[in-house]
């Protein structure tokens, strides 16, 4: 999966709203497609987690990249279209990121292959960053799911992890009582979603889990293997919560049939674009491990560590043999 990592901004402008114009990210995303044009296993990430910005307005900066792909001979990869409020499964539906995000179309006219990008952490402002999990998210995909199958269209869960601490631990939290301690079982409430993501993949095609390759072992978040006895061991989170539920899956629930033909194009298809111009990050503040505590988002930008990382993917078991340990490359410009 190829992914623009800069939250729709360059040098704090927002792509299509006041900063770089549709037509230079449509020239960027057109040039990189024809690189990839060839390679089917190739999938394309149009903006990681999109924030504070008009959706409609950006639905048109999305049309105008997916154009621009297809032109580029890149016909047959999937392209992932995200959201706003960084993407999360919580509020795509009450943004309206979803039925407008799904108005795109292919210059066909088809909707084929294109995805509703999905983000969702566990922690208590959606960020990644925090030790304690305070939620399995299941009512949030439930309520997307629904929604899903009731207008026929996909999703990929591009972007979820949890804290590797215990399955039950206690942490230590202060407030105007005084010090008080709290139960966290970020195991279960992982697994729990996985497995409830793995039971709706008739509109979930997959997940990314966040995050491993370049990540520390110490990393909060770490999908990281470890060397046991010369060999590499998955962690406890890696093994129970993303592995698990897939290769113990017994049923394969055929994906919902995408809504939209030819005839049915609801946003215009601009002309192909000749500027060109690149994106780059809005934030400046990330954790060591990569992942920023700003905003209520998930966060990440050029400054971090975890460029050349990979994200460690699983999908449901129609479509586990091409999205098995594919690699995830983020793009900082």
């Amino acid at each position: 999966m190829i992914d623009i990592h800069n939250f729709a901004r360059y040098n704090n402008q927002i792509i299509g709203q006041g900063g770089p114009s549709n037509s230079d990210f449509a020239s960027f995303w057109g040039a990189l497609a024809g690189k990839y044009a060839d390679e089917e296993r190739i999938m394309f990430g149009l903006m990681n987690e999109p924030h504070h910005l008009d959706i409609n307005d950006w639905a048109d900066t999305c049309q105008e990249a997916v154009n621009a792909i297809r032109k580029a001979g890149a016909t047959s990869q999937m392209i992932l279209l995200p959201g706003t409020n960084f993407d999360s499964a919580a509020t795509l539906l009450e943004t309206g990121s979803v039925d407008t995000l799904m108005d795109i179309r292919n210059p066909d006219g088809s909707v084929d292959g294109l995805v509703l990008d999905v983000h969702k952490y566990l922690d208590e402002d959606n960020s990644g960053t925090h030790e304690e999990c305070v939620t399995d998210n299941v009512d949030s995909f439930r309520e997307l799911a629904e929604h899903l199958r009731d207008i026929g269209r996909l999703a990929m869960v591009s972007e979820t992890g949890a804290s590797r601490s215990s399955s039950v631990g206690l942490l230590e939290k202060s407030n105007r009582r005084g010090s008080l301690l709290t139960s966290y079982q970020c195991l279960e409430k992982f697994c729990a979603q996985n497995e409830f993501i793995n039971e709706n993949s008739d509109v979930f095609l997959g997940i990314v889990g966040w995050a491993a390759g370049s990540f520390s072992n110490g990393y909060l978040m770490s999908l990281t293997p470890e060397m046991q006895n010369g060999r590499y061991v998955d962690n406890q989170l890696m093994k129970e919560c993303v592995v698990a539920p897939w290769v113990s899956s017994k049923e394969t629930l055929p994906p919902v049939r995408p809504n939209g033909s030819s005839s049915g194009a609801s946003r215009t298809s601009p002309t192909s674009s000749t500027s060109s111009d690149s994106t780059g990050p809005s934030k400046g503040s990330a954790t060591n491990g990569g992942r920023g505590g700003n905003g209520g988002g998930s966060n990440n930008d050029a400054n971090d560590d975890s460029q050349g990382g990979m994200g460690s993917v699983m999908s449901s078991p129609a479509l586990l043999a091409l999205f098995i340990s594919a690699s995830v490359a983020t793009i900082f410009l």
